[in-house]
């Protein structure tokens, strides 16, 4: 079957927009000190295929470590629903389920150390993300930090 075109799901086709090259800034993190600190970086969103969205962000500065994270998006027509493999520099590997709406997604995932959400709101040039973390299943959230991507 080679030389035929393959098609993208339509679904996929609404993740599009992500597509780019993308200036990093992490912020208004509980574990940063001092309050107030900004860790800047970049990212790449770009297609593997016709049938995943790689999103891979690097940050850095001379007072903290090196982080590089990838995620891989997908999609489950069966159970509508974007599925999202995540892999930081620390060795961390976690899946996450998605849903859009819109300009609003959020990843979430429940595993049994903890559970876990990113909510992603998308504007033309600017991601916005804040992920989130539970300890007790999802009862309560407490934010972990701020990301802002701005479209470079």
């Amino acid at each position: 079957m080679t030389g035929e075109a393959t098609v993208r799901n339509t679904e996929l086709d609404t993740l599009d927009r992500l597509v780019g090259e993308w200036t990093v800034t992490l912020s208004d993190a509980w574990f940063l000190e001092p309050p107030g600190t900004e860790i800047h970086g970049t990212a790449t969103i770009s297609w593997l295929g016709e049938s995943f969205l790689v999103w891979r962000t690097e940050l850095a500065s001379d007072q903290h470590a090196h982080s590089t994270t990838t995620w891989v998006m997908g999609r489950s027509d069966a159970n509508d629903t974007f599925v999202v493999l995540y892999h930081d520099d620390r060795g961390v590997c976690r899946e996450f389920t998605g849903r859009l709406d819109g300009d609003h997604l959020e990843m979430l995932r429940e595993d049994p150390d903890f559970h876990q959400r990113f909510v992603v709101d998308i504007e033309a040039d600017v991601i916005r993300v804040r992920p989130d973390a539970s300890e007790d299943q999802g009862a309560t959230w407490r934010k972990d930090f701020d990301l802002t991507y701005v479209r470079s």
